[in-house]
């Protein structure tokens, strides 16, 4: 039997916390507007960014185990060669995509930190919420990247089978 690797890297236990984050505050807002007919008025704030945390944060695990949704039927009829033609080609352009947004997501943090703009429902600094962009997006990339070499050293996890 072939050993995984673990999956417990910085950004599955960030995508954790942000989901534990996620399910406390909605269950905290549930239980106190049931009981006192007020709402807290940070859950949304929150309960959104958490969630961009959380979908970036899943995306560079799934990135590092080549586990994203893709369409795999001409990846399984290539020759050797062409396979590591197409794995290039993939790590390409989502390197190219996520390299857009890390520059963009990163002025426009630096943009929200020199205006200090603050957030509408609590009044913190924008930067705190924008900063997670370019940071998360830098860590899809560098798990792109180790997919991509273990891909091309033919090293890699064993499929995941798709129900449908």
């Amino acid at each position: 039997m072939r050993r995984r690797s673990p999956k417990f890297r910085p950004e599955a236990w960030l995508a954790t916390i942000a989901l534990i984050a996620i399910c406390g505050i909605s269950l905290g807002n549930v239980i106190v507007r049931y009981a006192t007919d007020v709402s807290f008025a940070f859950t949304e704030e929150f309960s959104v960014f958490c969630l961009v945390v959380l979908t970036f944060a899943g995306a560079a695990v799934a990135a590092r185990h080549n586990q994203h949704i893709r369409i795999e039927l001409i990846e399984h009829y290539l020759p050797h060669w062409a396979l590591k033609v197409v794995f290039v080609l993939q790590w390409l352009a989502g390197v190219t995509v996520l390299g857009i947004m890390t520059w963009y997501g990163s002025t426009f943090a630096l943009q929200e930190y020199q205006w200090e703009s603050l957030s509408p429902g609590l009044g913190l600094p924008n930067w705190i919420y924008v900063i997670w962009l370019p940071i998360l997006s830098v860590a899809i990339m560098i798990r792109m990247t180790q997919n991509l070499i273990d891909r091309l050293r033919g090293k890699a996890d064993p499929e995941v089978v798709h129900e449908s």
